[in-house]
């Protein structure tokens, strides 16, 4: 047996160290290791309570309009305030634009360019995805042209933050209350306008179909069916790619999938449904948040009161850097005390969407139906947002004021690109006593739990094959923790 640490990995959000033991080229045991430590939930304490908007985005400059989300609505439960249907909606389409943003980054510009390394260097596909996803080196004319367009469509995407939320990333526009920025009919137009342009690009270029035919994708045999109809698309490249480098066959998950409903709509339910899929079961179970603890044993902190995993209700964020046996950043995040998967592809799963579902149910959670099911969500956001854009109702209230209490305790949990991100609030004598997060990556680069656990992707790593000895890394390896788009500074917050 050997011992490798793989890190620091490039194309990454943050700092990430991967330790593997590998047996016979494959590898036999994995930690993860978020070696950055960075305490924005210890910089809230004492602050009042509405500085969390201002402080909590700068968590991230990818998913700040998540965090901000999550602190809104935490402070919202916290102060009782609904938001009035035009503030739901403009929220959506702020968190819509980010996450598709993200969804569209991961894969031209995270993923997709591994694929044209020199390991890869004799495959058919090697040229046209050299072509089409190379990596962007000064002006290299005919290569990574699609990596381009991608890159110029989101600059103009992010337009449409500058209408709805004033600037991106961490736009001070969302509220407890709703959004401090009302949209006019003629934004609406403008709005409209930049929807049908990434339309445009994503019909022309990703999908090679219209939006609606990907989305209705609901077996894989109507999937091969497009397949075949569209081989000219990026999709339908990375189907190409998939097949034969048996992306099917790496990094299978812990087969629990987590989602806390992603979007609301002017009722305040969840859009896109939340819950639990158990894909042994293959039945989506009730969330039990009260269920949700984090484990300190292997991570780099003070063991909590009694060493009995907390629920961020009462958590505590207290470093020691020289804790014995400790060897990440990150806590470890449990439900009813078993591990999660969460993003994109828990989201479709516990939406029920047929396609996610019967790809798991074939080949299980992996690098490919982790990063179809971002496709398939892409297609099924953008309709959405066209839906929310045509319900807002100009001069109608789009925030209204709400009152914190001097003691009060909020939770606020949204769906970030990556997967479930929750914030939890505790108010006494007007200020903050306690703020605690778990973000996405927490779930599924946790490290192992008192029990000895993996987290989710130290589970999936086992097994994956590894490049010889004198390599500095492993092609799997990098699938693997790509697709599960990690995201190292939300992790250690």
């Amino acid at each position: 047996m050997t011992r490798r640490i793989l890190g620091p990995f490039n194309r990454v959000e943050g700092d990430l160290e991967v330790q593997v033991d590998v047996t016979d080229g494959r590898v036999a045991q994995a930690q993860v290791n978020s070696p950055m430590f960075r305490g924005f939930e210890r910089m809230l304490l004492g602050r009042a309570p509405m500085d969390a908007l201002t402080i909590v985005p700068r968590i991230c400059g990818i998913c700040s309009v998540s965090q901000s989300v999550a602190a809104a609505r935490a402070l919202a439960d916290a102060s009782g305030v609904v938001m009035p249907a035009n503030g739901m909606h403009a929220t959506n389409l702020m968190l819509a634009c980010e996450n598709l943003a993200d969804h569209l980054t991961h894969f031209y510009v995270f993923f997709m360019p591994d694929f044209t390394r020199a390991p890869y260097a004799k495959r058919a596909w090697f040229a046209e995805g050299q072509r089409r996803f190379g990596a962007l080196i000064g002006s290299s004319p005919g290569n990574g042209l699609h990596n381009r367009a991608a890159v110029a469509a989101r600059a103009r995407w992010f337009e449409v933050m500058g209408t709805l939320g004033g600037k991106w990333p961490h736009t001070g526009s969302i509220l407890p209350g709703g959004s401090a920025r009302t949209i006019e009919a003629t934004d609406r137009v403008r709005l409209l306008s930049r929807l049908r342009e990434m339309r445009t690009f994503l019909e022309a270029t990703l999908f090679g179909a219209p939006l609606e035919e990907i989305a209705a994708l609901d077996t894989a045999a109507a999937l091969a069916a497009w397949h075949r109809r569209a081989a000219g698309s990026d999709m339908a490249l990375f189907l190409d790619i998939a097949e034969d480098t048996q992306l099917s066959a790496l990094g299978q998950g812990p087969g629990r999938y987590l989602s806390y409903g992603a979007f609301t709509d002017a009722q305040n339910l969840p859009v896109l449904g939340k819950g639990v899929w158990d894909a042994n079961s293959a039945r989506t179970q009730p969330l039990d948040t009260t269920q949700i603890t984090e484990d300190t044993r292997y991570a780099w902190y003070r063991a909590d009161s009694g060493k009995t995993p907390l629920h961020p209700n009462v958590g505590i964020t207290d470093p020691d850097a020289d804790k014995p046996g400790a060897y990440s950043w990150n806590k470890a995040p449990r439900l009813g005390g078993q591990v999660m998967e969460t993003g994109a592809l828990a989201r479709q799963l516990v939406d029920g969407q047929p396609l996610a579902r019967a790809l798991v149910a074939q080949t299980g959670g992996n690098v490919q139906t982790r990063v179809l099911a971002r496709l398939i969500e892409i297609a099924r956001i953008l309709p959405l947002m066209e839906q929310w854009l045509h319900a807002l109702v100009p001069r109608e209230p789009f925030y209204v004021a709400h009152t914190l209490s001097d003691a009060a305790q909020g939770a606020g949990l949204t769906e970030a690109a990556r997967g479930s991100l929750g914030h939890w609030v505790s108010i006494e004598n007007g200020r903050i006593n306690r703020y605690q997060i778990i973000a996405p990556t927490s779930w599924n680069f946790s490290p192992r739990d008192a029990a000895g656990t993996p987290g989710a992707l130290e589970a999936a790593l086992v097994g994956a094959p590894m490049d010889t000895a004198d390599s500095q890394d492993s092609v799997a390896v990098q699938h693997i923790v790509r697709s599960f788009d990690p995201c190292m500074v939300c992790t250690v917050h």
